[in-house]
């Protein structure tokens, strides 16, 4: 499988069109035709369905343009560290992070690096800690952020001096917006959105003592923001971390802990064995003096 006929197929794939994509490529239809035919005969699988108007992928071609994207946006890094300047710290550094007022002290590293050398460019991912894991174990980021609870073990890490606080985010005209704290017969029979994230949901049993099949989880999220505008818009209430979505007295939304409370610490993460940059090393060697600074306050 050639990384030039990858290309081509992902074109293909978002222009919708073989014409199309020959039209952008620079290239004759006939040639893209016979080279997308070769690709799905050397995997033995049918790509694209041909329509009327546009093709629309099979599965199998979903799964080989999400692993193309994969493969070219690595090329790339791998070309882009390679090519960096050796007389000035230079080059792309990618970062992948859990939702979390903890990620303040990787932007203070960033907004440092940036000053001190203005050349490093800095790619930042969002995404829970499976999302997270997944661009580290495939190379595709260089760090991670990841809240607890989380599988450690293929990761060396520092442990960031940030604890986050689980609770309810909640709209303020809600009849649990008087507590100043909620504990778990409160959610009884409430109508909850809760992480997806299996971990999580393990650290919430336990806080439950076992009890999680009480709880009446109608919707799963990822990222919160989303989950926070179907609190807005109903009578749901979202399991947490504080500090996520903004609230206040001019907010819709209000957020209380969880009693007995319960915190999740934060890691700065990158694979064991992970052969850096001199930029990348020169950034790690950063986030640690931060957090050692905010250590020490």
């Amino acid at each position: 499988m050639e990384f030039r006929v990858l290309q081509y197929f992902l074109t293909i794939a978002r222009e919708e069109s073989i014409s199309g994509a020959a039209e952008f490529l620079h290239i004759t239809q006939p040639t893209l035709s016979r080279q997308l035919k070769e690709l799905e005969e050397e995997l033995g699988k049918e790509l694209i369905i041909r329509g009327n108007r546009k093709i629309t992928l099979t599965e199998d071609g979903m799964l080989l343009r999400k692993r193309a994207e994969e493969i070219i946006q690595l090329v790339e890094k791998t070309e882009a560290e390679l090519n960096a300047d050796d007389t000035e710290f230079s080059g792309d550094i990618y970062v992948g992070g859990a939702e979390s007022e903890g990620m303040r002290l990787i932007a203070r590293a960033i907004a440092r690096a940036q000053s001190e050398h203005p050349l490093l460019k800095f790619h930042l991912f969002s995404g829970n800690a499976e999302d997270v894991s997944d661009r580290l174990d495939k190379g595709l980021i260089d760090f991670g952020v990841l809240v607890e609870p989380t599988n450690m073990s293929k990761y060396d890490f520092t442990k960031l001096p940030t604890k986050n606080v689980w609770g309810i985010l909640m709209r303020k005209d809600s009849p649990l917006a008087t507590r100043e704290s909620i504990t778990s017969k409160d959610l009884r029979g409430k109508a909850l959105i809760c992480s997806n994230q299996l971990l999580v949901k393990n650290e919430l049993a336990g806080w439950l003592g076992g009890n999680e099949r009480s709880l009446n989880i109608v919707t799963t999220y990822n990222l919160l923001y989303n989950a926070s505008l179907l609190v807005e818009e109903g009578e749901r209430y979202a399991l947490c971390l504080d500090g996520i979505i903004a609230t206040g007295e001019d907010r819709a939304l209000c957020f209380r802990p969880l009693e007995p409370k319960l915190e999740a610490g934060l890691h700065f993460v990158w694979k064991k064995y992970q052969v850096f940059s001199k930029a990348s090393e020169y950034f790690l060697g950063l986030v640690q003096e931060e957090a050692r600074a905010q250590t020490r306050q």
